[in-house]
């Protein structure tokens, strides 16, 4: 399977970029801003892989950033996903973020395909894009889409309603979210 993966954060706060037609008055989205009070974290960051052959996205979010350990969990995560469906092998597209490329992410896919050799799953053939070349990668306008498209012009959105608008754009199963473990 083809598969195109990367990260994002979903901010409650800022606002994405949008074109609009307004009449005489250009319509303005302004950056929100977070109450003392308010215990829900700023942005949200969230782990995708873009299906090729259904154009369907597998989501994860997390608790913390993107960090090599969550990227190994995404990876198994994904790789178990695919081995239920009877998937043998995911050419994994993504860029060249220091999780993506350090010698423990890359140590961890020669032992995972080291295993899925013995014991059988879903083998990865990670693909490495150009650094500073986003574009070559698919899933960066489904982000740029669902940013777009979650929005609430008049109100910030909780962290839990971010959550629940972004697996119903993408039309995706919930799942637990990924945890950051402490160094």
């Amino acid at each position: 399977m083809l598969g195109f993966q990367d990260e994002t954060w979903w901010s409650r706060l800022a606002r994405p970029e949008l074109r609009v037609w307004a009449g005489d008055e250009p319509a303005r989205l302004h950056q929100l801003e977070a109450e003392a009070d308010d215990r829900d974290p700023k942005a949200l960051a969230c782990y995708g892989l873009l299906r090729r052959e259904t154009g369907g996205m597998l989501l994860r979010f997390v608790e913390g950033r993107p960090v090599s350990q969550v990227t190994e969990e995404f990876l198994a995560w994904v790789c178990d996903r695919l081995a239920a469906e009877g998937k043998r092998a995911l050419l994994l597209v993504w860029d060249n973020a220091s999780w993506h490329v350090i010698k423990r992410v890359r140590a961890w896919i020669k032992a995972h395909n080291r295993r899925v050799k013995r014991e059988g799953g879903v083998r990865i053939v990670a693909c490495y894009l150009p650094i500073k070349a986003p574009w070559l990668n698919r899933i960066e306008p489904h982000w740029a889409h669902g940013k777009r498209a979650i929005i609430e012009p008049d109100r910030k959105l909780t962290a839990v309603e971010v959550i629940d608008r972004v697996h119903e754009h993408f039309g995706c199963e919930h799942w637990d979210r990924l945890t950051q473990q402490p160094a």
